[in-house]
This record gives C-alpha cells, sequence and structure tokens, in this order.
C-alpha cells in the first residue's frame, strides 16, 4: 500500500514527532509499504490530495496535529488515516474538556480548575504544595510545573502561558507513575501496564526523550487490585472519549491503589524510547505489525464509513 506518514509540524513537539515519523516509516517499510514521509508544511495538503494515498499514518504531536485539525482536514480530503477521529482528538487534547467528561464517567481525576488569574495564595492555600501547573493543551510534560513553593507556582503560571493562553492547575498525587496502552483495531486491547522510573526529578521532556534516563518496567511494580483497576480505568476512558486505533493512559497509583487519571494521549510517542511501543512488545506485538494493524484498521473504518469522499 501507499502510506503519508505525516510528521513534524509546528507544535512544541516538532522533534519528537520527526523522531516517531522516522520509525513509524522504517517500520511500514519493512512490511513492504511504499512510503513517504511529509512534514506538515503549507504544501502538505496539496501534496496529500494528489499523492493517490491508501492511508495516512498520522505522527504528529501537540497541537495542530493531535487535537482533532488535521483529522478534520482528512475526513475533507477523503483519506483514510491512523487514530481517533476529530471529537476525540479535541478532547483528549484539552485537558479541562477531558477531565470533566472522565470525571462525569466516575473516572478518578485529581482535582483540577482552568486558572486565569495570578494569585498564588489562593492557588496554594485551594490545593497544597506541591501543586501541578501545565498549558491546557501540550503534551510531552511541556511547559509543566511540579510547583513546591510560591515562587515556583508563580514562574510556573508564566511557564504555562508561553505555550498556552489556558492553564491547567492540578492537585499533585504521590504515588508511582504508570502507564497503560490501548490498541483497538478495532477489538479493545489493554496492553501490559508499565512503570516510569526516571533520573531527573520529574518525568520531563528530558527524561522522556534521552537514552539512559528514563527506564520503564513491564508489568508495573504495583498490587494486582491496582493493576487491574487501572487496565479497566484505561478502558473505560479509551470509550468514553470515543478513541479509535491507539492511545497512551497516564496514571498516578497511589498508596491506596486507587488509579488517579493523568491524561488520554490520542498520538502518544512512537519512538525509539516511547512507551505505548515497549507495551506492545511486551504483549507480543512487535513495532511493525502495530504499524501495520493501525493502517489497516484506519483503511477498513474509512471504508466502513457512510459520508461522503472528497472527489
Amino acid at each position: 500500500m501507499r502510506i503519508a506518514v505525516l510528521q513534524g509540524g509546528r507544535s512544541a513537539e516538532r522533534e519528537v514527532s520527526l523522531r516517531s515519523g522516522r520509525q513509524v516509516a522504517n517500520a511500514l517499510t519493512q512490511r513492504g509499504h511504499d512510503i513517504e514521509q511529509i512534514d506538515l508544511d503549507r504544501e502538505a495538503w496539496d501534496r496529500l490530495r494528489d499523492g493517490g494515498y491508501d492511508c495516512v499514518f498520522i505522527a504528529l504531536h501537540g497541537r495542530l496535529g493531535e487535537d482533532g485539525t488535521v483529522q478534520g482536514m482528512l475526513e475533507l480530503l477523503g483519506l483514510p488515516y491512523v487514530g481517533s477521529g476529530v471529537l476525540a482528538s479535541a478532547l483528549c487534547i484539552d485537558k479541562t474538556r477531558g477531565n470533566d467528561l472522565l470525571r462525569s464517567q466516575g473516572l478518578m481525576i485529581p482535582d483540577f480548575e482552568e486558572f486565569e488569574g495570578d494569585d498564588v495564595d489562593e492557588l496554594t492555600e485551594r490545593y497544597g504544595l506541591p501543586v501541578v501547573v501545565k498549558p491546557v493543551r501540550e503534551g510531552s510534560t511541556i511547559g509543566l510545573t511540579i510547583a513546591r513553593d510560591v515562587d515556583a507556582v508563580a514562574s510556573g503560571l508564566v511557564l504555562a502561558r508561553r505555550y498556552d493562553s489556558r492553564v491547567l492547575v492540578q492537585r499533585f498525587i504521590a504515588g508511582t507513575e504508570i502507564t497503560v496502552g490501548i490498541l483497538a483495531t478495532p477489538e479493545i486491547c489493554v496492553l501490559p501496564t508499565l512503570e516510569i522510573t526516571y533520573e531527573n526529578e520529574t518525568y520531563d521532556y528530558d527524561a522522556k526523550y534521552t537514552e539512559g534516563r528514563s527506564h520503564h518496567i513491564i508489568p508495573a511494580r504495583i498490587p494486582e487490585p491496582a493493576r487491574r483497576a487501572a487496565s479497566d480505568a484505561a478502558a473505560r476512558a479509551f470509550r468514553a472519549l470515543g478513541c479509535e486505533g491507539m492511545a497512551r493512559v497516564d496514571f498516578i497509583i497511589s498508596p491506596d491503589c486507587t488509579p488517579w487519571l493523568l491524561e488520554v494521549n490520542t498520538v502518544p510517542g512512537l519512538t525509539e524510547l516511547s512507551l505505548l511501543p515497549d507495551a506492545a512488545r511486551a504483549a507480543g506485538i512487535p513495532f511493525d505489525e502495530l504499524c501495520d494493524r493501525l493502517v489497516r484498521h484506519g483503511i477498513e473504518r474509512r471504508n466502513r464509513s457512510i459520508g461522503p469522499k472528497a472527489v
């Protein structure tokens, strides 16, 4: 099949996207597909429209790629694509609206609010210290601060607003950091729980994407009731948000075994150091097979669709 791998773009996660795109392109080439890597620039839409592609593999992370905008354009072009559709993508990248929906479904979300002011004393009184400050619509912990004093809260607000006009403040939960991958092509398969440890103070961008700075432990070293609860919560979140194809659901497991859901990523990292590919391999799914399954699901979904095709 002829497949376009859409990567790069203009988000703060551009470099990670380029790495994901290269990995995906290599994997799909191994499966015998005809691959073209396309950077998301002004010429990308003409190339996609006229390229005769059977499917588009979206390897874009962050805004203008993971937020429903690209998915909507591919719908207009009538091109099959990998992963979640417009609404699920938009909900997942918008942490405020996504959290509101998930909490309404009974999932455990740490207390949060979208904060527009600058009164750090008000925030610390309400949430205590440490407190998490981050942009509403970013990923890869870009712009995130775990503020341990009032000065860090103030600087965290400034940092988050460099990336988004909307800022989320959230109660800090201490515990074990894990992630649960979901593969749905189309039947939902919950991948093994993966525990994350790291050398840095937090699991930040550097820890995620620098070799040796973080470690993946499969299965996560948590009690069996916590593992079951996290796996169940991940599947429930995936369904509630209307996700498709794949997702990665991040949690903190508190000492009482509660899975506190942090966020759902609809285009998780696919680099050589990323979490979802490791979890898939632990489930017996090599990376090339994972990518191939996602492509075939995207095509089958389009074939089942009753919507109009572009001309």
